[in-house]
């Protein structure tokens, strides 16, 4: 669908934001009505905090837009399939409907590693999986090549005797 492409290249936007801060390139929007209400980018580096992901930031965001925490008219998209931790939050913010650009074979849970949508949990969102995949996958691609290049260049830290 052509929305769905359209708020994608939103997430990409703040993907490739997170990216110049040194941050795994991850981006989310959180759509409400044909506006965009929430806002995320991982800054799991920059905050010290494992819970920085941008899917729980554009999901606050969006509550606080809102002024409630069921977001039950909304679709959250996002570069890389949510984890478990993003998707329990996902369900327990009722969001009916998730797009994603790329899977996550390491961390996915919308179907790669495993399906919480599918679990017996009091609501069940509709995924949609691959928009902007190949922008979405590359991105990450080369941030991690990126990194890793530049680990190889990196003082290695000595434990003092």
């Amino acid at each position: 669908m052509e929305t769905d492409k359209l708020y994608m290249a939103e997430a990409l936007a703040l993907a490739r934001e997170a990216a110049q801060a040194g941050e795994v390139p991850v981006g989310c929007v959180v759509v409400c009505n044909g506006r965009i209400v929430g806002r995320g980018a991982n800054r799991r580096e920059r905050h010290k905090n494992a819970l920085g992901h941008a899917e729980l930031q554009a999901i606050d965001e969006a509550c606080r837009a809102l002024g409630g925490w069921r977001l039950w008219e909304c679709t959250l998209y996002v570069t890389l399939e949510p984890c478990p931790m993003c998707a329990g939050a996902i369900v327990n913010a009722r969001i009916p409907r998730v797009v994603f650009g790329a899977s996550d074979k390491k961390c996915g849970a919308c179907g790669s590693v495993c399906d919480l949508f599918s679990m017996e949990f009091n609501h069940h969102p509709q995924v949609e999986a691959g928009v902007l995949e190949e922008e979405c996958g590359a991105l990450l691609t080369q941030f991690f090549q990126n990194l890793r290049l530049e680990l190889k260049t990196r003082p290695k830290w000595i434990k003092p005797k």
